[in-house]
């Protein structure tokens, strides 16, 4: 009999309360706990392995790309932030300051990183003297602080987790084309790995990151129609450069600034990732970074033999580079199907006496619930299938809720209409390009610019606010 009767506890219905549904997920599924200080969370243990799992991917396409991780200092002198005024001042409201080291009071502040701009900049300066030491394509994995006023699990943290890259190149449109490569490789990640559709654009003047020339970012639309920034990458120009005295010699032998990048995504995508594929019986993920891919369960397991056969299609799948686990607890198996599935494991491989006795497993699916009989002399190549299957079925779902909620509007009574119908979506307008009507549609309609598609579709239209006559694609919605 087993001596732990706890059920999977009820998970808030999405459509009934979709905040609560979010937070009963994390902490249900083990992703996540509260810490004592506000806005600082502890990463379980399930939770960071969804993290390490994507942070090994994506390191794994950074390094293909030539890019270097490094590790700078955790605190930036206040002399030194002060150096390019624009980034300050927008980091300025978040920023977190040490003034005390040990029992003296410092000499100086110093910034608990928000990011890492000025400290990647300070050290150029030292290592870039000639054409010949660039680029220079770094990149840093590591916490950030941003003293936020309210936070939520995984979408908005005082410290959290993320990359920061940081690159140097000798030219203009060397760091252009950096900017965009990157972004692609975010968007490739988010649809190829996490099975989220993403919009690629650029963002306006007014959203663009402090002191960047342009910033361009994806954009993910969550199941509740809400839009998530899921990453960004950023053309400085040569204005951190100019501000910091990077110099190095060209070919012509005369002194030039060089031209700098950066990009990063942070442990928002777990947040985009529950919200994009999750339901009312708790996460679904993707299965390519999955902690566990699949899981054996024994059916009648004190029954001779079953233990033994189980622990083969443990042995069998991990063998074959499958994340697998088995549950040989004394736990009944309803119960073992409702906490795998809460915890939105790909797939669940039973097998009992009868199953044995056929030389066959059931495989049933987490996306659709699906049940199939797999002959055990094919099981691995069957798993594997079963895997990308899921993983394309996940895509579907979540670009057929990104189609079917987005928009087209020509009037700001329109764009009302839609953001207040739907609670969101993508709403597709023209703009005129001025912060006055980007404001107004804030203010009248209660959204945000997402970005400015790359890809155009080159027509003319009306500005929705101001009526004038233009020609830029943006879209508008309401972020987390």
């Amino acid at each position: 009999m087993a001596q732990d009767k706890r059920q999977v506890d009820a998970i808030t219905s999405r459509d009934v309360d979709f905040a609560q549904w979010f937070t009963d997920v994390c902490k249900k599924a083990e992703l996540i706990d509260y810490s004592s200080i506000k806005g600082m969370f502890i990463y379980r243990p399930y939770g960071y392995a969804i993290w390490e799992n994507m942070q090994q991917e994506l390191d794994r396409q950074f390094k293909a790309t030539g890019h270097e991780n490094v590790y700078l200092p955790l605190l930036i002198p206040e002399s030194l932030l002060q150096k390019e005024k624009d980034h300050v001042e927008g980091f300025a409201p978040e920023c977190a300051w040490v003034t005390t080291g040990g029992s003296e009071q410092l000499e100086e502040r110093f910034c608990i990183r928000p990011t890492s701009e000025t400290l990647f900049c300070e050290h150029y300066k030292n290592i870039i003297h000639s054409y010949r030491d660039l680029p220079k394509l770094y990149n840093q994995w590591c916490s950030v602080l941003r003293w936020e006023k309210t936070s939520r699990p995984f979408l908005r943290h005082r410290e959290f987790l993320w990359q920061e890259g940081h690159t140097m190149h000798a030219t203009e449109e060397e760091a252009r084309e950096e900017t965009v490569r990157m972004l692609n490789v975010y968007a490739d990640f988010c649809e190829n790995v996490l099975a989220m559709p993403v919009t690629r654009g650029r963002k306006t003047d007014k959203e663009k990151f402090n002191g960047a020339e342009e910033t361009y970012c994806v954009e993910c639309m969550m199941h509740d129609k809400k839009a998530l920034q899921a990453g960004t990458s950023h053309y400085f120009g040569d204005g951190f450069a100019r501000a910091f005295d990077i110099t190095f010699t060209g070919t012509d032998n005369q002194p030039h600034y060089p031209h700098q990048t950066s990009w990063g995504v942070s442990t928002r995508l777990i947040g985009g990732i529950i919200m994009t594929h999750g339901d009312d019986n708790g996460l679904v993920l993707p299965p390519r970074i999955a902690p566990v891919q699949a899981v054996v369960i024994p059916i009648a397991q004190h029954k001779p033999g079953v233990l033994d056969a189980a622990g083969d299609l443990l042995k069998r799948l991990t063998d074959a580079g499958i994340r697998t686990k088995i549950d040989a607890s004394d736990k009944a198996p309803g119960w073992k199907f409702a906490e795998y599935e809460m915890r939105g494991v790909p797939l669940r491989v039973e097998i009992g006496p009868k199953d044995m006795e056929k030389g066959q497993c059931c495989i049933a699916r987490r996306d659709t619930g699906e049940k199939t009989f797999v002959p055990l002399t094919g099981l691995e190549d069957a798993v594997k299938k079963l895997l990308d299957s899921i993983h394309d079925n996940m895509f579907a779902m979540a670009k057929k809720n990104l189609e079917d909620n987005s928009f087209a509007a020509e009037n700001l009574e329109q764009v009302k209409e839609i953001a207040s119908r739907t609670g969101g979506g993508f709403i597709h307008t023209k703009w005129c390009g001025e912060l006055s009507c980007e404001m107004a549609m804030k203010e009248q309609a209660g959204v945000t610019s997402r970005c400015m598609p790359l890809k155009q579709s080159g027509t003319a239209g009306k500005c929705p606010v101001c009526g004038k006559d233009c020609t830029t694609d943006i879209i508008w919605g309401i972020a987390y």
